[in-house]
């Protein structure tokens, strides 16, 4: 008999009262309080990391210090029934520090360089090592005048270009590059407000498994990626392998291939078409556009609607006026309805390209 079935038997049995009946739900329901009492009270086996960060987050003195280390904390923490109290803890702890920090920067309206206001369709981050090709792919894909040189730290602080796809533009975001010995200061705070991130790797170069483990350590260590999908305020990322035209990259990334076969890499060339690395960009952003029509008009196809994919009418409602929500009675669909101008309810999902006129009572 194992050990649990003999703490089940003996529960069992020690609920019945000496020279009395119990009824068997009775015992089941005190065997289950049991039980739930062990789940609340599982050690959370926190790991010498999570200290580590911990200390950090003690010794911060600024708030985005200590939102860096608590970010950290709760990507690297356990998740299980002993730590849900404590995530709950962090994450709150999280919200008053950026509301903290976001009325300082009011009460003090001072410049920082590395806040890059968001534009377009979703903003995108570019991330890695120096000289692995962020620049030139920035001015490539956004004709933005960006600093583009053979040599390190051409970028200081970032810097943004638009990237045209379809019918809207995409804001990418050129950022310092990192070393093994760290970031700048400010840079984590710029990947974690985009929402995605582009990762770069130089296939030309012998050291690019280096640039690989560097990248991954920094980023997943600090919570802005990860990728066993465990931490969920990380944030979508495409590791891209630059330079993919270079006599030495195919070996380089046979190699790379060998030692993370479970690596999704992009070889990636700005003397060669980008359009597929434009789609896959939208498509990862996973947004939607919606269309937005007047009574007796035509849909307005010019300047659509950026929703999250699975908005519904209500959410572009709130998108298109703070008082429609309160007066939407419903809508009519153009696109992913059965019919054209079918007429749908306040939770109908939306698609991308939908055109939709709202019916405000």
């Amino acid at each position: 008999m194992s050990t649990l079935e003999c703490i089940i038997k003996t529960l069992f049995l020690s609920t019945k009262p000496p020279g009395r009946k119990n009824s068997l739900s009775g015992r089941k329901r005190k065997i289950t309080h049991f039980f739930e009492s062990v789940v609340t009270n599982m050690p959370a086996n926190l790991t010498p990391q999570y200290y580590e960060a911990e200390a950090r987050y003690k010794k911060a003195s600024t708030p985005e210090d200590k939102m860096d280390a608590l970010q950290e904390m709760l990507s690297i923490m356990p998740k299980h029934k002993g730590t849900e109290k404590l995530q709950a803890d962090i994450k709150k702890r999280l919200a008053q520090l950026r509301e903290e920090s976001q009325q300082k920067k009011k009460q003090k309206g001072g410049y920082n360089p590395f806040h890059v206001e968001k534009q377009g369709a979703g903003q995108v981050a570019l991330a890695g090592c120096p000289n692995t090709g962020k620049s030139a792919l920035i001015s490539t894909l956004t004709r933005a005048k960006v600093k583009v040189a053979d040599f390190p730290f051409t970028t200081s602080i970032p810097a943004t270009g638009m990237m045209p796809y379809e019918d809207i533009m995409i804001q990418l975001v050129d950022t310092p590059p990192f070393t093994e010995d760290g970031a700048p200061p400010g840079l984590i705070g710029t990947f974690r407000n985009a929402d995605m991130i582009l990762l770069t790797i130089d296939l030309s170069s012998g050291d690019c498994l280096d640039q690989v483990e560097t990248s991954f350590t920094l980023l997943e260590e600090r919570g802005v990626i990860d990728r066993e999908g465990e931490n969920p305020v990380a944030l979508p990322f495409l590791l891209l392998g630059m330079k993919a035209d270079h006599p030495d990259a195919d070996a380089n990334l046979e190699v790379l291939k060998e030692l993370y076969p479970q690596l999704e890499l992009t070889p990636v060339s700005i003397h060669q078409d980008l359009t597929n690395l434009q789609e896959t960009i939208f498509k990862i952003l996973d947004v939607i556009r919606i269309y937005g029509k007047t009574p007796g008009k035509k849909a307005q196809l010019e300047r659509p609607f950026i929703l999250k994919s699975g908005s519904t009418v209500l959410d572009l409602a709130y998108t298109v006026h703070r008082d429609f929500p309160d007066k939407l009675k419903s809508a009519l669909v153009w696109g992913s309805a059965r019919f054209d101008g079918q007429a749908v309810a306040k939770d109908y999902v939306l698609h991308d390209k939908d055109i939709v006129e709202l019916v405000i009572q």
